[in-house]
């Protein structure tokens, strides 16, 4: 006896006593159940929202990238520092439209001002710069540190003021027509590299230096008037450089990256350190607000950005990248995230916005500032551009939907006329997603038609059967349903043993599979039984 002459005769036998059944009672096609996915590639609304961020297009740079920065105004161009240079890059194409590379040295902290016509940006022989960014042409040079310029702002409030941090330990607010100083902050020790104008009070300046302190001066008196982070204060930042600062649009919580550790600042309680965050192994380079900054983005050297929800300060989100992280950015409207690199790449991810959001861009107004007409009005449509009309009926008027009928699957014809072994086989292609083979197979047990569907298969008829049952059996959606299978199959099949090496070769794996996972739940039972017994014992300690 061969496995190729292993035939039943089920099947006919079957399709002979549902001959008699009403043709025309109307089929119903097999439901597909939908099985939740393991615990372990689970994804919550706040992770897939993050995971828009996809199509990463990579630009390479002759050198470390360490500033990026968003024009506030449409179309949200970005100014990328490297170098000896600021690109302006266009955010549709990510293509450069301008380069600025008037500079004596090394340049940072390139940033647009509001308006989107302005880019300032300082070098390492202490100049800070502003320019035209359609002409780049120098329209005010600023001289007046003495080392290294790392970070120049435009005030959001006060246009025409820009904030310079200098490795001279000093700070200075600049007033642009004059070309000159209003505020000199001198309180700081060592290196100022970072720092921020409040958005809420153009006065406020908030500065982070390699002192290891963060400071609030006001720019009136040009003194601090608060100082976060000395040693010995709660929750010091014990000797690290602060890297970065960043403040909430409220101006009462501030941020501050020291080392791996972020420390959140209440401004209103005079400085008081109400959270450490310490979530990255490596120093934090980069920190950055979404649109409405309900969301913290960080990025350190430990090649991760991390997404926190401000109302909790827990990771919902963490990004992997090919190299240190040292600037982010993300887009005004949260369609482009930047990253810049320690080996001078920079990482471009875009999300495509969805139609709900496109339609209030539209009554915000963008589509006229894009096509530079009108919204259509009532009763007209929008065809590639153009308003055309659209007719409309009556206020009482009925309108009758046809109801087109589904067509059936492949399966499902072939199940719909009892050819139960050509409906499994249709199931069993690679392209076929589990939950509906699964569910043609329950619909099969269902019809106590499943013994039929398995019966005189040879072994290229059984390969796939097998190769189906190896590959789920372990699988905790399917592994029940998978074992009823393999207990059928195995009864079925036995008697031919030892005649086909593929099909021996199959059930070989199957059996080592399922040994595999025995053993595997057996240990796991071993350690939830170990940890049972330490909590049952430190329940008494706890207690006292």
């Amino acid at each position: 006896m061969s496995l190729r002459s292993l035939h039943f005769n089920g099947e006919s036998t079957h399709q002979f006593l549902d001959s008699d059944v009403d043709e025309t009672m109307e089929y119903q096609p097999v439901v597909i159940k939908a099985h939740a996915r393991p615990s372990t590639s689970k994804h919550g609304a706040e992770s897939r929202y993050w995971r828009q961020f996809k199509y990463p297009v990579f630009v390479k740079e002759y050198a470390p990238i360490t500033s990026v920065h968003f024009s506030p105004s449409k179309p949200h161009r970005y100014a990328v520092t490297a170098a000896t240079r600021v690109q302006i890059y266009a955010p549709r194409t990510q293509k450069i439209t301008k380069t600025i590379s008037r500079f004596k040295d090394v340049a940072h902290s390139g940033s647009i001002r509001e308006d989107g016509k302005l880019v300032v940006a300082g070098d390492d022989s202490g100049l800070v710069q502003v320019f035209d960014i359609n002409s780049r042409a120098i329209l005010r040079t600023l001289d007046s540190h003495k080392q290294p310029v790392h970070v120049t702002k435009f005030s959001k409030l006060s246009p025409t003021q820009v904030l310079s941090c200098s490795d001279d330990t000093t700070a200075k607010i600049w007033d642009v027509p004059s070309q000159s100083t209003i505020s000199t902050f001198t309180s700081h020790t060592d290196y100022v590299r970072t720092g921020q104008v409040s958005n809420s009070n153009p006065h406020l300046v908030l500065t982070g230096s390699y002192d290891s302190t963060v400071r609030l001066f006001d720019s009136r008196s040009g003194q601090c008037e608060m100082t976060m982070g000395d040693i010995g204060a709660a929750g010091g930042a014990a000797n690290a450089p602060v890297e970065q600062v960043l403040m909430f649009p409220s101006g009462t919580v501030a941020l501050s990256s020291a080392g791996p550790i972020i420390r959140v600042w209440d401004l209103v309680a005079g400085g008081r350190c109400i959270r450490a965050l310490s979530n990255h192994q490596k120093t934090v380079t980069a920190l950055a607000f979404d649109a409405n900054a309900g969301r913290l983005l960080t990025g350190a050297l430990d090649q991760m950005i991390k997404v926190y929800d401000v109302s909790s300060y827990k990771v919902v989100h963490t990004m992997r990248y090919p190299a240190p992280i040292l600037c982010l950015a993300i887009s005004p409207d949260e369609t482009h995230l930047v990253a810049g690199m320690s080996d001078g790449t920079l990482s471009v991810r875009r999300r495509q916005p969805k139609p709900t959001e496109g339609s209030e861009a539209l009554r915000s107004g963008t589509f006229e500032s894009f096509l530079g007409t009108t919204l259509p009005s009532v009763g007209q449509g929008l065809v590639r551009g153009k308003t055309v009309s659209k007719p409309l009926g009556d206020v009482d008027e009925l309108r009758v939907e046809v109801r087109r009928t589904k067509r059936l699957k492949d399966y499902d014809k072939l199940l719909k006329n009892f050819k139960y072994s050509a409906a499994l086989d249709a199931v069993l292609r690679k392209q076929v997603p589990p939950t509906t083979t699964f569910s043609l197979i329950q619909e099969l047990v269902h019809r106590d038609g499943m013994r039929i569907a398995l019966s005189g298969r040879d072994d290229v008829l059984l390969e796939p059967v097998l190769r189906l049952l190896v590959k789920y059996v372990t699988d905790p959606r399917f592994g029940e349903m998978v074992c009823d299978i393999a207990c059928m199959v195995i009864e079925m099949y036995s008697p031919v043993l030892g005649q086909s090496p593929l099909i021996d070769t199959l059930f070989l794996r199957l059996r080592k599979k399922v040994a595999a996972e025995i053993h595997f739940q057996k240990e796991l039972v071993k350690t939830r039984g170990a940890l049972n017994m330490l909590l049952s014992s430190t329940i008494p300690l706890s207690a006292t």
